[in-house]
C-alpha cells in the first residue's frame, strides 16, 4: 500500500507574506543594499537631485527624495506590488534592457522587512500620496502635501526577520558601506546632484552638472586625479570612455577600480581579464591599476539579468569588449611605443677605477690558484674594467645561505653584472639584488622594534573614502609598530607627520591606503599582519632601489655583491624574480664541446 505523505511533507503554496521575505534576502543584503535600490529608482524616474539621509549607519533610519516624475495614487499601489514595474513590457524587453531596474521587486521586498513610507507626487497633481507599511502589510494610503518627486522612508530594517538583523555589522561599517556605494552612483551619474546626510551630519554635497573629471576630483584626493588619463575609445559595437589610472596607482585590491556598463554599475570577469591584459607588461602581478570605465553597448547585446542584485552582467561577444577595453587603455597610456623607442635601458657602469694588473693564465682554458683569504680565485685574461671582490669565508659565517665563498666583478653585460665565482659564471640583476637587501634590512629593522621613522618637514592631512578610511582607523596601532606618524582627526581625515624612512619618497597617501586596505582584507591574526608587512616592505624595497639607467661605480657594484651575499634569500626580489642566474663551468664545458 502506498505511503500517505504527512501533512508536513505536502507541497503547498507559500503565502506572499513569505514570498516577499525569501525575496528579500536576495536583494536586500545590508542597508547599503537599500539605499542602491532606491537610488537605481530615483534615477531612473529622471531626478537631477538625489537627497540621502540615514541614522545609525541605516539600521534605524534611510530616506531617500528626489525630484524624478513621482507617481499619482494608483501607481503608487501598484509600485509596491510583486513583479510590477513600469520599464518592461515583454518578454523580449528582458533581452534589452536601458534602465538601472527592471523586475519590479524592489520596493516590495523592502517593505516586507521594515517600516515603510512613500510620498509621492507627479508634477502635474496638485497634491501627492502617501502609503505606510509595516513588514509586509498595508497600514495606511492616504493624501498627502508633497513636492514633486519621491520620498522613501525606510526605518528598523529586519525588525521583523531578527536572523538577518544579527549579521548586521557595527553602525560605522554599514555606513561605510553606505559612502563607498553613495560614491560607486556618484561617479556613475556625475549629471545627478547627490547629497548624504548621517546621524545629521552632511557628509557629502555634490552639484549638478558636472563632468566625470568633476565628480572624481570631489571624492578625491586632487592629486589623484592628475595620475590618471583619459580613455576615449570607439569601436564597430563598444565605446570606451572615462579614465585610466598609471603604473603608480597600482594597489593590491580593486577597490578603485570602477566598471560602468551602460552607465549601470556592474562586473564582467572578461573587463578584469582586460585590465590584466593591458598593464601586465607595466604593473607588476598581483597590482590592480586604479581605473573609471565606462563601456556603452547596445542593449541587446548585454545580458544584466544573470545576478539577483544586478552585480554582474554577461556580454553576448565578450572577445569585442575585451580588445575594445585593452584598446582603450593602450591608446591613453601610449604602452605601445615604436619600435625603436623600445629599447631596453642599459645601467652606465662607471670605469674611472683602474682596472687590476693583468693575471698569467695557466692554459687557453680557466685556472685557478689559493688566494690567502683561504678561498678560491679562478683567474682569467686581463678585462678592462672588471675588478675583484673576494669573500672569505670566514666573513660569511652569519649567513650560510651565501651563494659563493667568493666572486670576482668582471664587468656589464646590458643591464647585468657579470660574476665570476669557483664554480661558474653569474648574471647579477642590480635591481632586483638591491630591493632583496633592502627588503631584508627594512624588515629586520621592524622586527628589532626600531624602525627607521623620518619626520616630515609639514604634516600631510590625507582625507580617504569611507571605507579606506574605516580600514586604517582599525590598523593605527599596527601602522605605528611599522613607523608611522599617523593620527586620527575624525570625518575620515588623517594628519600625517612621520613615515618610515624607506618609505619617505612615497605618497602618504597612496600607501597608507595601500596597507590599510590589505591589513584589513588578512584580518588581525600575526599571520596576516606578517604578510602584508611583507608585501609593503617589498613595494617600498622596489621603490627605493636602484634603476635602470643609474650610475653604479665598480665600489657600489662590490658593496652590493657583499650585502647580497650576508642576505638569508639572496636568489630571488622579495617579489620572485631572480637576482643570480647561474651557469657552472662543468655546463660551458659541455657546450662548448670542452667535455
Amino acid at each position: 500500500m502506498d505511503k500517505v505523505p504527512s501533512v508536513e511533507n505536502q507541497i503547498q503554496m507559500l503565502p506572499d507574506h513569505v514570498i516577499n521575505k525569501i525575496a528579500a534576502g536576495e536583494v536586500i543584503e545590508r542597508p547599503a543594499s537599500v539605499m542602491k535600490e532606491l537610488m537605481e529608482n530615483a534615477l531612473d524616474a529622471g531626478a537631477t537631485q538625489i537627497d540621502v539621509e540615514v541614522v545609525r549607519g541605516g539600521m534605524q533610519l534611510i530616506a531617500i527624495s528626489d525630484n524624478g516624475s513621482g507617481m499619482n495614487r494608483d501607481n503608487s499601489l501598484l509600485a509596491i506590488e510583486r513583479h510590477a514595474t513600469s520599464k518592461i513590457r515583454t518578454a523580449e524587453e528582458v533581452e534589452a534592457v536601458s534602465t538601472l531596474g527592471f523586475r519590479g521587486e524592489a520596493l516590495s521586498s523592502i517593505s516586507a522587512v521594515s517600516r515603510f513610507t512613500m510620498t509621492t507626487r507627479p508634477a502635474d497633481d496638485v497634491s501627492g500620496t502617501e502609503i505606510r507599511i509595516a513588514g509586509g502589510k498595508l497600514q495606511d494610503v492616504a493624501d498627502a502635501g508633497c513636492p514633486p518627486g519621491t520620498r522613501i522612508e525606510i526605518r528598523n530594517l529586519f525588525f521583523n526577520v531578527p536572523a538577518r538583523r544579527k549579521f548586521l555589522r557595527a553602525e560605522s561599517t554599514e555606513l561605510a558601506q553606505i559612502r563607498q556605494l553613495f560614491a560607486v552612483y556618484a561617479l556613475a551619474h556625475p549629471e545627478t546632484g547627490l547629497s548624504l546626510i548621517s546621524d545629521g551630519r552632511e557628509l557629502y554635497n555634490l552639484p549638478s552638472g558636472g563632468s566625470l573629471a568633476d565628480r572624481i576630483s570631489e571624492l578625491y584626493n586632487p592629486s589623484f586625479f592628475s595620475r590618471l588619463r583619459a580613455l576615449d575609445f570607439e569601436g564597430d559595437a563598444v565605446n570606451v570612455t572615462g579614465f585610466a589610472g598609471l603604473p603608480q596607482t597600482g594597489r593590491k585590491d580593486r577597490s578603485d577600480q570602477y566598471i560602468f556598463i551602460n552607465g549601470r554599475p556592474a562586473s564582467a570577469p572578461v573587463i578584469y581579464h582586460a585590465l590584466n591584459e593591458a598593464y601586465h607588461a607595466v604593473l607588476a602581478r598581483g597590482r590592480h591599476p586604479s581605473a573609471f570605465l565606462f563601456i556603452k553597448t547596445a542593449p541587446d547585446a548585454v545580458d544584466v539579468n544573470v545576478h539577483p542584485a544586478k552585480k554582474e552582467v554577461r556580454f553576448r561577444r565578450p572577445s569585442v569588449v575585451r580588445d575594445a577595453v585593452i584598446a582603450a587603455i593602450q591608446k591613453a597610456l601610449t604602452l605601445e611605443a615604436p619600435e625603436e623607442e623600445r629599447r631596453e635601458p642599459s645601467f652606465r657602469f662607471d670605469t674611472a677605477k683602474p682596472a687590476p694588473p693583468p693575471q698569467k693564465q695557466h692554459e687557453l682554458g680557466f685556472g685557478e690558484r689559493k688566494t690567502e683569504g683561504g678561498g678560491r680565485r679562478i683567474e682569467s685574461g686581463e678585462q678592462k674594467g672588471s675588478s675583484s671582490v673576494l669573500c672569505p669565508p670566514s666573513s660569511l659565517s652569519s649567513s650560510p645561505s651565501s651563494p659563493w665563498n667568493w666572486c670576482r666583478v668582471m664587468g656589464l653585460a646590458g643591464v647585468y653584472v657579470v660574476l665570476e665565482t669557483e664554480d661558474g659564471v653569474v648574471l647579477m640583476d642590480p635591481q632586483a639584488a638591491h630591493e632583496r637587501v633592502l627588503f631584508e634590512k627594512m624588515i629586520k629593522e621592524i622586527a628589532e622594534g626600531h624602525p627607521s621613522r623620518q619626520g616630515l618637514l609639514t604634516p600631510e592631512t590625507i582625507e580617504l573614502m569611507p571605507a579606506d578610511a574605516e580600514a586604517l582607523r582599525r590598523q593605527l596601532p599596527a601602522l605605528s609598530e611599522m613607523g608611522f606618524g599617523i593620527s586620527d582627526f575624525g570625518h575620515d581625515t588623517f594628519l600625517v607627520d612621520a613615515l618610515p624612512v624607506h618609505l619617505q619618497a612615497g605618497a602618504p597617501l597612496v600607501i597608507l591606503t595601500g596597507i590599510a586596505k590589505a591589513l584589513e582584507a588578512g584580518g588581525a591574526k600575526v599571520r596576516a599582519t606578517r604578510e602584508v608587512l611583507h608585501e609593503t616592505m617589498a613595494q617600498a624595497a622596489c621603490r627605493s632601489s636602484v634603476r635602470a639607467g643609474d650610475s653604479l661605480p665598480p665600489e657600489a657594484i662590490e658593496r652590493l655583491v657583499e650585502d647580497l651575499a650576508k642576505t638569508e634569500m639572496p636568489y630571488t626580489c622579495p617579489q620572485g624574480r631572480p637576482t643570480l642566474i647561474f651557469t657552472s663551468f662543468t655546463e660551458l664545458n659541455r657546450k662548448f664541446g670542452r667535455k
